[in-house]
């Protein structure tokens, strides 16, 4: 496993398990056996609506809690600064946790324009001692300046969609140029198009891997964290095994122009849904 080290200091693992979509009664077992192909850190949000899952996992595991690194998220309409103190309380609950390493904005909701006052509630729980780094999802750069011009802690990530179809390059950019890692959610653009690319297929032919493993490397390489989700135990493990091999510079170069601006979810500015 390859650790990141964030702005704060804090190791992360650049490779995580997601749990989107995974209903409360499934997460447990998903964890569980992602605990045991080797992940430890876990990505999870109240919208998911799996956390007890995910905190029973975590309970039922031999790993030290101090060698886990646990995500979760503030959801839209917890938004403003009492209600996201209220919402990680209740989260924290849910988790069965003391603390969670990651607290993160799902959202900037821009129409209803509450992620500042929000990120200064992430502030605070920081400050605590009861989330161990603060950042965001789904800002673009325009949210980034005002969290930078306006708050006082520095987003440690900005985790995205990002796959070869929608490779966020102005936004690595800025995020880099700031000291922000990107980590990708939908890494594998939901198992779609991405992974019939003629590119992709030939490369892991070449290399005898996966259409899978050949994209999370392609994000590893770029410095992007990745949180993987499936509930397939072989998948699970196919999407760990990515830290024995390496892309040429010409492989990541030919992934790299596949890039096409498609989103498969919506756009940042657009979603305001609570």
């Amino acid at each position: 496993m390859n650790d990141v080290t964030l702005n704060n200091g804090l190791k992360m693992p650049q490779l995580g398990f997601g749990v989107w979509q995974v209903p409360d009664e499934e997460a447990a077992v998903a964890v569980t056996n992602a605990f045991k192909v080797g992940y430890t850190s876990i990505d999870t949000a109240m919208v998911y609506r799996n956390e007890q899952g995910v905190g029973k996992a975590i309970k039922d595991s031999s790993i030290p809690r101090e060698d886990l690194f646990i995500t979760t998220k503030v959801w839209n309409s917890d938004q403003g600064y009492a209600n996201t103190l209220r919402a990680f309380d209740e989260s924290l609950e849910r988790l069965g946790l003391d603390y969670v390493d990651l607290y993160l904005i799902h959202w900037p909701t821009p129409q209803f324009d509450e992620y500042v006052d929000t990120y200064k509630a992430l502030e605070k729980l920081y400050r605590d001692g009861r989330v161990k780094a603060i950042g965001v999802c789904n800002f673009e750069m325009e949210h980034l300046e005002r969290i930078l011009n306006e708050c006082e802690v520095k987003p440690v990530l900005n985790q995205v969609e990002c796959h070869p179809y929608l490779a966020q390059n102005e936004l690595k950019e800025y995020c880099a140029k700031h000291d922000i890692f990107v980590e990708a959610w939908s890494p594998l653009d939901q198992g779609g198009e991405v992974l019939q690319d003629a590119v992709i297929q030939q490369i892991a032919v070449a290399k005898g891997k996966t259409p899978a493993q050949v994209v999370l490397r392609w994000h590893l390489q770029n410095n992007t964290i990745v949180i993987p989700k499936s509930v397939t135990p072989s998948r699970i493990e196919e999407n760990f095994q990515v830290f024995d091999f390496e892309l040429t510079n010409e492989e990541m170069k030919q992934i790299n122009e596949l890039n096409r601006d498609r989103r498969k979810g919506p756009h940042p500015n657009d979603m305001n849904k609570r």
